[in-house]
């Protein structure tokens, strides 16, 4: 595995359109609750996708397929669809996007313990390294630059919000590159990567539809909705969704899990630098001073 120039344009989409979905999110976080928006983001990417993807759920041996390997496909779309983006949403209700992407910290870490733990991957020094360089970066933009802040860092529902979404996407990332046997080699569907993506929304689906159920009977009340909720639906349906999954499905086999990870501390500086264009707020000297600690850490963590 190994990160080249391409595989490094990859990577960044992903960290540069999901950091404009937490944007998003929080703008439309006082009129749509958040398990119904996940609900709706994914059922709009469904269709987008089905033009080339209709393939997977229209003919017997693929149906068969997902019949044979439904338990890790519906882990997949829990993990990577259902709680991972729900959780957000969640946070997104009384978080800013900056504090949501506090999750692009704490990435690398976990996906360095999931791999050691549960495939036996022994992170290199250099990785652990670059972990803690980019989390400086990281710490850099949610303090502002000043150390002050950290009285303000509590550890409270939000934030653990934030530490479970981490660890759902770090386990969905080593599923990405470590599939159980069904889904390798001459076992492994035929499907592109339009279907691969399709499937996993579809059983991704099956836990949004349940958390928007019980999120109804709870309660929870939607705003009327203006050409501005639609454009926002159609930009997270295709941008966070389709774009930066494929992009990072690409990204993930080409460099591995644990590389690609690092690009994920950009969330957090691309978050702070669009809320700043959207609140007219000019950026500060400390992100820069993040940027520069953020890619130091990639490149540390991605030499041999």
């Amino acid at each position: 595995m190994t990160l080249t120039p391409r595989v490094a344009a990859l990577l960044l989409v992903p960290p540069l359109m999901w950091a404009g979905n937490a944007v998003v999110g929080r703008m439309l976080a006082d009129s749509v609750p958040p398990m119904r928006l996940n609900a709706l983001r994914w059922a709009a990417a469904l269709l987008i996708l089905l033009p080339l993807a209709w393939r997977a759920f229209a003919t017997a041996k693929h149906r068969a397929l997902m019949r044979e390997g439904w338990p890790h496909l519906l882990a997949r779309g829990g993990l990577g669809l259902g709680a991972y983006n729900s959780l957000q949403y969640l946070a997104l209700q009384t978080s800013s996007p900056i504090n949501v992407t506090l999750i692009a910290s704490s990435m690398p870490v976990w996906m360095l313990l999931v791999g050691l733990v549960r495939h036996g991957e022994r992170p290199r020094r250099v990785q652990w390294l670059g972990a803690v360089v980019s989390t400086l970066g990281v710490l850099a933009v949610l303090l502002r630059g000043n150390t002050t802040q950290l009285s303000w860092l509590r550890v409270v529902s939000r934030e653990l919000c934030t530490l479970l979404r981490a660890l759902s996407w770090s386990i969905y990332s080593w599923m990405l590159v470590r599939p159980p046997p069904s889904m390798q080699g001459d076992a492994r569907p035929d499907w592109n990567w339009a279907e691969f993506l399709a499937v996993q929304i579809a059983f991704g689906l099956l836990w949004s539809s349940a958390a928007t159920g019980a999120e109804v009977a709870l309660g929870a009340q939607a705003g009327a909705w203006t050409a501005w909720h639609w454009a926002a639906l159609a930009f997270i349906a295709i941008g966070p969704s389709v774009l930066a999954y494929r992009c990072w499905g690409v990204g993930v086999a080409a460099a591995g899990p644990t590389p690609a990870a690092f690009f994920a501390n950009l969330t957090p500086l691309f978050a702070t630098l669009l809320a700043a264009m959207l609140l007219v707020e000019p950026p500060r000297l400390y992100h820069g001073v993040a940027f520069v600690l953020i890619v130091a850490g990639i490149a540390v963590s991605s030499r041999r």
